[in-house]
């Protein structure tokens, strides 16, 4: 693991927030240990390919799950949908490289959150923030969720 690029992220998230305009989001957590993860992904199209234009996250949980959301949120810009799909939770920690074994749930978890925004994109366009329902928190997913194994909440646009 690369401790300096590890400091780093956790230090200077990068892409930390909600996105108002993303076309999909995902939500992954785990109510044993408090973390959770939220993915906001944000489409455009280039060379007639769906590619992800931006990235954004929030994050429950330790520095870890931070610094692996914040490399991903980076690593995620212009993939195709196809390659996104096929990025691993150890992809997804980019130049941090391997975790710790007490750690690995961290990369597991965006990886899970990533999965979920990709599942929930939806051929339809997004809602505007006017006409959709208020999202709910990290906080209010979590209450929800029930002890036990990891559990993915989607949030965003129904499919159809």
């Amino acid at each position: 693991m690369n401790e300096d690029l590890m400091r780093d992220a956790i230090a200077n998230p990068r892409n930390m927030g909600e996105m108002s305009d993303a076309d999909a989001v995902g939500t992954v957590g785990n109510a044993d240990c408090g973390d959770m993860v939220r993915m906001w992904l944000k489409f455009t199209e280039k060379d007639g390919r769906k590619v992800i234009d931006r990235a954004s996250f929030q994050s429950f949980g330790c520095q870890t799950a931070i610094a692996v959301a914040s490399m991903a949120t980076e690593l995620l810009k212009g993939k195709s949908l196809e390659e996104a799909r096929d990025l691993s939770a150890q992809d997804l920690t980019g130049e941090i490289g391997a975790l710790p074994p007490m750690k690995i749930h961290c990369g597991q978890m965006v990886e899970g959150a990533l999965r979920a925004a990709l599942d929930n994109d939806s051929k339809t366009p997004a809602p505007t923030p006017a006409a959709s329902a208020p999202m709910s928190t990290l906080s209010d997913a979590m209450h929800g969720m029930k002890s036990g194994k990891v559990r993915v909440v989607l949030t965003g646009a129904p499919k159809e």
